[in-house]
């Protein structure tokens, strides 16, 4: 059986990453990328063909995956004379890969069903190492139909392939787990500066914790640079961390329910965004939190 066209919108290091998975198992790809072209070349230089609008994506794709940073993001490249519903093949199926507002994904699941396609939201768990070998998370929500017919690529991209109901359910669980995984990062990061005012050693410190019902692996995350100092165990930065908790706070507000919790991670996240942090690994939120108890 030929392999459905897939159209490719966001390469940057997860898209990056996604695109030569799907290179390497054969299909073939017409990819729109932004600013950074490093991902972008790559892609072309192995034989993928590069459009020009995301309209050009849509008009020669059976499948047009997006993965960007913002929900606007998505919505600028999905809306517009120029934009995927424009382009769009009738029967063809949209996926949004990014981390967007569950509100965003029901309203463009509309549009892209009036254009005559299908619509589903697939945020990703794991990270882009995992992405090169195929073994993503993936939280598909969405038609069922859609789902099952995209359901073979999709696997050709993760290990776990999760259908979760209604069109933007993916989102809701997903940004609930971003939410949880990013208040205990910080949760964390704190106890090691904690431990350094207090005058005891922070592997001691982590030895202890993880050798009882606290152990994690986004412990072990937050670990590798407050006592190892890598920062990369977990590729997620601190800006794209205040991102997610922020569309989980505004989700819990369009709910009219109060978030207690949300509010700690929300304001840690954001000021080390703003205070020359945005580009650094969630894990060297350690040192916020120390320097912030130097202050």
């Amino acid at each position: 059986m030929n392999k459905p066209k897939i159209g490719f919108i966001g390469l940057g290091l997860m898209g990056g990453a996604m695109v030569g998975r799907l290179q390497d198992q054969g299909y073939d790809l017409t990819v729109l990328g932004n600013t950074d072209r490093t991902y972008l070349d790559r892609a072309i230089a192995r034989g993928a063909q590069e459009a020009s609008s995301a309209k050009e994506v849509a008009q020669v794709s059976d499948i047009v995956m997006l993965c960007m940073g913002t929900s606007d993001h998505v919505e600028a490249r999905m809306r517009g004379a120029e934009g995927v519903i424009a382009g769009l093949q009738s029967g063809a199926t949209v996926i949004d890969f990014g981390t967007s507002l569950p509100a965003s994904s029901r309203a463009l699941a509309q549009e892209v069903a009036a254009a005559g396609g299908q619509f589903l939201d697939a945020p990703l768990g794991r990270t882009p190492a995992h992405a090169k070998d195929g073994l993503l998370n993936i939280m598909a929500s969405g038609d069922k139909g859609a789902f099952n017919k995209v359901e073979p690529v999709l696997k050709d991209l993760g290990e776990n392939v999760f259908h979760l109901g209604a069109v933007g359910s993916g989102h809701t669980i997903k940004l609930i787990n971003n939410f949880f995984g990013m208040t205990m990062a910080n949760a964390m990061a704190e106890a090691f500066a904690m431990a350094d005012v207090a005058g005891v050693e922070r592997g001691q410190l982590y030895d202890v914790m993880s050798a009882g019902p606290l152990n994690s692996g986004m412990m072990g995350f937050v670990k590798a640079y407050g006592v190892d100092n890598d920062p990369n165990q977990l590729e997620f930065a601190i800006k794209n961390a205040a991102k997610d908790v922020g569309y989980y706070a505004r989700m819990a507000e369009e709910a009219n329910v109060d978030s207690i919790m949300v509010s700690g991670a929300l304001t840690a996240l954001t000021e080390a965004r703003d205070n020359g942090q945005a580009d650094d690994m969630v894990s060297q939120m350690v040192d916020f939190f120390a320097n912030r108890f130097k202050a």
